[in-house]
Order: structure tokens, then C-alpha cells, then sequence
């Protein structure tokens, strides 16, 4: 009687996506010599800002933390590990860039936590208009509007208005 060689295990789910996404990840290098995150490689930016209804054109990061009703014109770009606060209405318009790390709320819950829980949580339409630009790691305050062809330059803090075809810079962002 001959032994039959062991039979090798069927690979794991597990080992089938790591091989997917180690090729993936090398095509991402070799076309654009760049590195991006799982859920980039998984799912296609196009498709992730058409999942969530923005607009034509639209793309937006995988792992952006997308809350409440955001609104996004067409033609936009959505960088990564960007936070999207639409608890109280966000409305980005067409043509606009939101680069890597930006914060953009419609809400804050400071009188909530420091009256103990007895007031309610503040919140407040953000729009961002046509045509603007904001730079890294920016925070924009509930409430506040830019104005279109604005540029916000990078580690702002906006917590007031910015008039159309502005630059502000700073913290507090003010216009030049």
C-alpha cells in the first residue's frame, strides 16, 4: 500500500486578500508610486463619493468619516483621513479641494458637556462654496461659511466667515 502525500489546506479567505491586496497595493506603486490604505485599495474613490450621492467627478477617500447630511457638488476632491460633519448640514460645492487631515464641522457639544448634559447640542449649517481650496490639517467651526475661490491655507483654523475669492491663513484663519 502506498501513503499518499498529505493534502495541502485550501488557503484561507484571509490569505486570498492579503495576495489581492499586496497586488493591488504594488499597481497603486508602480502606476502612481504611492502608498494608500486598505479600504483605498478595496474601494475605488469615484465610487465611494458616488455611494454617498456627491456629485459627478466627486472622489473622495475610503477612510474620510462621513456623519449626517453632507452635500458635495461635482468635480470635487476629498483627501484622506478627512472628518465630513454634516450633523447640522454640510454643503461643499463643486470644484473644491479639501486636502489631507481637514476637520469640517456642523455641530459642537461644549454647552451639552459642560452644563452636565442639560443643554442641548449646538448645531449649525457649514457651506463651503465653489471653487475653494483648503489646505492640510485645517479645521473649519460649525457655522461658518467660504465664500467661493477662497483659499484656506494649511493648519487653519476658520471659526468666522471667509468672503468669496479670499486667502486666509492662521489660527483663527483671518483673510489677507
Amino acid at each position: 500500500m502506498v501513503a499518499e502525500p498529505p493534502k495541502k489546506p485550501p488557503p484561507s479567505i484571509l490569505d486570498a486578500v492579503r495576495t489581492s491586496l499586496t497586488e493591488e497595493r504594488e499597481e497603486i506603486r508602480r502606476l502612481h508610486n504611492r502608498h494608500v490604505s486598505a479600504g483605498d485599495l478595496l474601494f475605488d474613490r469615484w465610487e465611494t463619493a458616488r455611494f454617498y450621492g456627491f456629485g459627478k467627478g466627486t472622489s473622495c477617500y475610503n477612510n474620510v468619516l462621513i456623519i449626517g447630511n453632507v452635500e458635495v457638488g461635482e468635480d470635487s476632491w476629498i483627501g484622506p483621513n478627512v472628518v465630513l460633519d454634516g450633523t447640522g448640514g454640510l454643503y461643499i460645492g463643486s470644484y473644491v479641494s479639501i486636502s489631507a487631515g481637514c476637520q469640517i464641522y456642523s455641530h459642537h457639544t461644549v454647552k451639552w458637556s459642560t452644563s452636565l448634559g442639560k443643554n442641548e447640542i449646538d448645531r449649525e449649517p457649514t457651506r463651503i462654496g465653489d471653487g475653494v481650496y483648503i489646505g492640510p490639517n485645517s479645521i473649519v467651526e460649525m457655522g461658518v461659511t467660504i465664500g467661493e475661490q477662497s483659499v484656506i491655507g494649511a493648519m487653519s483654523f476658520v471659526n468666522r466667515d471667509i468672503p468669496p475669492g479670499s486667502k486666509a491663513f492662521g489660527i483663527p484663519a483671518q483673510p489677507l
